[in-house]
């Protein structure tokens, strides 16, 4: 169990891992998704474009937004983009990295699917048979028009009786295929040299501005998982003060059944504490406002400023003391 637990904080420390694992999952997905399927053109020349465009584009579009679903930055990005400027200001530049960053993951997928398609030419067959001019080809010259189109259409169906042997059909899947081939191959060298050109060419940038954007692209996803992992910790103690309430409230009851009710007093001062003030529901809600609307500015230098929704503390005991005042000044914030 501790191993799980250790592989599962590990994933959840290295965000960025995770989305780079779940990007190749989802592109070897698409492949064996692309192989498992069973590819049948209808053969009609009014639903072969539909149907072969279709398979070809429609999934990557799924893919797509599983990329999107499955990432956790899409979410981080549209908070910090659709939050109110509050007390922190926001950076244009941090959001468009997340957004660089999110689009760049959820596209290999589909990229993947439509390269595999375009290299296997089945798609690119059936959507464009029925758009050949018969006149590049022999076999065509005693058929009427209608009679042209329907055998266009057929040409994706090897199993037909009339197209099973035909030279004619062969002769146009082949010039079909090549050209499909021929393009998928292309997009795949565009993108391996945009890909090599963003990689050596990214020097020559201003690498300070994308070290920062990285930075507190980086900061802002960790923010929101330590603010859920302490909403989590207070909602555990606010529901065992509730219950302990709870069964203070059904003392006499609980006494008849002959159960040990725990003292409330036990520990009591501690989980206070640990509440951090914060002991209704009222005060939750206005604490998630808060952090919603007048997130903190970035200056831990501000850190021991008070907090509109936090109460105020009881004194300490040495702070009326004059010694005390002459011996540790106090600091003005600027």
């Amino acid at each position: 169990m501790d191993r799980f637990r250790m592989i599962f904080q590990y994933f959840q420390s290295n965000s960025e891992s995770v989305m780079n694992g779940i990007c190749g999952l989802l592109a070897l997905a698409s492949v064996k998704m692309y192989t498992s399927f069973d590819f049948s053109c209808p053969c009609l020349p009014h639903y072969n474009t539909v149907y072969g465009l279709g398979i070809m584009f429609i999934p990557p579009i799924i893919l797509f937004l599983c990329g999107l679903i499955l990432n956790r930055q899409s979410l981080v990005m549209l908070e910090e983009w659709r939050r109110p400027q509050g007390r922190r200001k926001k950076d244009p530049a941090v959001i468009r990295y997340l957004c660089s960053s999110i689009m760049q993951r959820a596209m290999v997928a589909p990229v993947v699917w439509i390269v595999v398609t375009l290299l296997d030419g089945k798609c690119l067959i059936c959507a464009f048979s029925s758009s050949m001019d018969p006149e590049k080809f022999v076999g065509f010259a005693n058929a009427s028009t209608a009679q042209v189109q329907q055998l266009l259409a057929k040409v994706a169906c090897k199993d037909d009786e009339l197209m099973r042997n035909s030279t004619t059909r062969k002769a146009v899947s082949r010039y079909l295929r090549c050209c499909s081939q021929a393009l998928g191959w292309s997009i795949l060298l565009i993108l391996i040299i945009a890909a090599f050109l963003a990689r050596w060419l990214q020097p020559c940038f201003n690498q300070a501005a994308l070290l920062q954007a990285r930075h507190w692209s980086n900061y802002i996803d960790i923010e929101q998982k330590i603010f859920e992992e302490t909403c989590c910790e207070h909602s555990r103690l606010f529901a065992h003060k509730c219950i302990l309430h709870f069964f203070e409230s059904m003392r006499q009851e609980i006494k008849l059944h002959s159960f040990s009710l725990p003292r409330e007093e036990e520990g009591a001062e501690e989980e206070k504490d640990l509440l951090r003030g914060i002991t209704d529901q009222d005060q939750v809600n206005k604490l998630l406002k808060t952090w919603y609307c007048e997130k903190p500015p970035l200056d831990v230098s501000q850190a021991a400023q008070r907090h509109p929704l936090v109460p105020e503390r009881c004194p300490l005991p040495w702070a009326d003391s004059p010694s005390t005042h002459s011996k540790f000044p106090q600091h003005t914030n600027v």
